[in-house]
């Protein structure tokens, strides 16, 4: 990180120095042609001035304008007089950039570059009362001459300025991750605060994400010591009875009663696993689940229809109320819901008590309530249910078969809905729980 940090500001301090040097030349020599233009107009007014169009005064004028070259233009463009050049073999001057200006609005200048680039000749022209054009030409260093001649310069103000820069980076690149540092090695420590308040947030962040992964950690651990222990319970006792049935300890006629325990054993054994495969499925952060208009109350009809059986084999009336109701949602995890929810009021119920479904439509919502007449769950243990292999009664739900993992996949299911749940429960009075749902189209 601090290397990345260290080459990225090298190359911005690079880049800046470049530019910044660039724009300077460009600026240096902006001025430097102003002023040449400017030297020239004021000679040219001065010469002006004194013009009595006399072939003395023009020959002493361009004598003793030191380093310039004077030019006399007739206002048809032939050179009448040129200090550096003999006028009589010199082409004609009228569509020069600088005698159209001058001629047009009385003075006008221009700047034009040598073949090989490396001079410029600056040029400026004033129109004289008798019509003639005045001209004075001066020859000064191109902009890439200049940058030419200016290279060896800014080529060590580039190198000081990069190594100065080098250092300035480092420094600033072990002040910045300092902080970090620091904050790494004091995340257990609550009452660690940063000289830095500009990163308390990220403090603050980084933090509640440690907790999160440190949280996550131990249910894993959690769950993981808890699926050994629910699996090795049945696997132990289809063991053991199978032991005795190989061994021949088994009367004959208690042949069919222990097969029996074998079987319940096994069936209890595939619920769990099937329950902790749907639950590492919704637990998978690439689950794609796909989402469609499903009629909850058809749904719902569907599950108490097929779980009527389960219901008459616990002496426990199964019903279902409402009407028609469209969600949002994926079918199969909606399916799963209603029947975990009516297998725990069926599994936990007394003998003649009830089970009634309901979907109710309601404006934006669909509300699904499962109420039962069972055996209620306390104050205390209502805040745990949806905890994965809790069990309120544990010798209860082991007889019946439960896995202490229904509520969980149950939550699961309306996160994954974007649902709310909530339970309304009272011991030895029964169970109410609804889920509202806000899809409804």
């Amino acid at each position: 990180m601090k290397k990345k940090i260290n080459v990225y500001m090298m190359l911005l301090a690079g880049l800046a120095i470049l530019i910044t040097l660039v724009l300077l030349s460009l600026v240096y020599y902006g001025n430097f042609r102003d002023q040449v233009i400017y030297d020239l107009r004021s000679t040219c007014h001065l010469l002006a001035d004194m013009y009595d169009a006399s072939e003395n005064y023009i020959a002493t004028a361009g004598d003793s304008a030191e380093e310039l070259r004077v030019t006399l233009i007739a206002s048809d463009g032939s050179v009448l007089y040129d200090s550096g050049a003999d006028e009589a073999e010199m082409e004609n001057h009228l569509e020069r950039e600088e005698v159209q200006e001058a001629l047009t609005s009385g003075e006008g200048d221009a700047v034009r570059q040598s073949e090989t680039m490396r001079h410029d000749t600056y040029y400026y022209a004033q129109l004289l009362p008798d019509g003639n054009v005045l001209r004075l030409s001066r020859v000064a260093v191109s902009l890439w001459s200049f940058f030419l001649e200016a290279v060896p310069m800014l080529l060590v103000s580039v190198v000081l300025l990069l190594v100065m820069s080098a250092v300035l980076a480092h420094i600033l690149t072990g002040r910045l991750v300092r902080p970090i540092a620091d904050v790494a090695s004091n995340l257990e420590n609550p009452n660690y605060i940063s000289p830095y308040p500009e990163i308390a947030p990220f403090i603050s962040t980084i933090r509640g994400q440690h907790q999160e992964l440190k949280k996550t950690s131990e249910l894993r651990q959690e769950f993981t010591a808890n699926v050994s222990h629910e699996l090795k319970t049945p696997l132990t006792s289809i063991s053991g009875y199978a032991e005795l049935m190989e061994n021949g300890i088994i009367p004959a006629d208690e042949v069919p009663h222990y097969a029996g325990q074998i079987r319940q054993s096994a069936s209890r054994l595939i619920t769990l696993i099937n329950d902790i495969i749907q639950l590492s499925k919704l637990d998978s952060p690439v689950l794609e689940v796909i989402f469609e208009q499903v009629n909850l109350y058809a749904l719902a009809q569907k599950v108490v229809s097929s779980m009527q059986v389960n219901a008459s084999a616990r002496d426990v009336t199964l019903s279902l109320s409402g009407s028609e109701a469209t969600v949002i949602g994926n079918r199969g995890l909606l399916e799963e819901l209603i029947t975990n929810l009516c297998d725990n009021a069926i599994r936990y119920n007394y003998k003649g008590g009830s089970v009634k479904v309901s979907v109710i439509p309601l404006k934006g919502r669909v509300v699904l309530s499962v109420r039962d007449t069972g055996i209620g769950i306390s104050k205390e243990d209502q805040e745990r249910v949806f905890e994965r292999f809790y069990r309120v009664d544990k010798s209860r739900s082991k007889e019946t078969g439960g896995t202490g993992l229904g509520l969980s996949i149950v939550k699961h299911i309306v996160a994954q809905h974007k649902a709310d749940i909530k339970m309304e429960s009272e011991l030895g009075k029964g169970t109410d729980i609804r889920v509202t749902f806000y899809q409804n189209p």
